[in-house]
């Protein structure tokens, strides 16, 4: 009896550690240098080149050129596996300038996303008559996330009241 307890409660773990696991990759937030506020590169971001982060946010714009696709973001602090939280204070936004096409159907606007990236520097752009100073990554990686409410795989527990995971 005590064996099937044992088993049953190993296969309990592992099913909520994996439904708990985050979607951007070991070996990619292995490869991040700086866990610092974001504010401090937004402010100075030539002074973190080379650095490798992880943000997230919502995606506010999507430019393509040729072979290229910048992604303008407004930042969001992480949550639980490195999910940007909605509805949190934003310090600024920054661009991820990927050597690749990123179709804006995929990334548009108001879709979450979490990036590991090095910063390259910054760029100069407009947000109505004021020039903002972003932060420009390349990514290493980029998880899209799925709006809250479709999102799967889901636990429940519980007979008619319980908890989701």
């Amino acid at each position: 009896m005590k064996k099937h307890l044992a088993v049953l409660a190993i296969s309990f773990f592992s099913v909520v550690l994996v439904a708990c696991a985050g979607s951007i990759s070991q070996e990619a937030r292995s490869m991040v240098t700086y866990t610092g506020p974001f504010q401090q590169v937004q402010q100075q971001p030539d002074q973190y080149k080379g650095e490798t982060v992880i943000w997230g946010g919502k995606v506010i714009d999507t430019q393509v050129s040729n072979g290229s696709t910048g992604l303008n973001v407004l930042q969001l602090d992480l949550g639980t596996s490195n999910r940007p939280r909605e509805g949190s204070m934003s310090g600024g936004r920054f661009v991820v300038r990927a050597n690749q096409f990123l179709d804006p159907a995929v990334f548009s606007q108001g879709t979450l996303i979490t990036v590991v990236g090095k910063v390259t520097g910054s760029t100069v752009m407009p947000i109505g008559q004021m020039d903002y100073r972003y932060p420009v990554i390349e990514p290493v990686e980029i998880q899209k996330w799925d709006p809250v409410g479709y999102s799967s795989p889901r636990i429940h527990f519980g007979i008619g009241v319980g908890t989701y995971f």
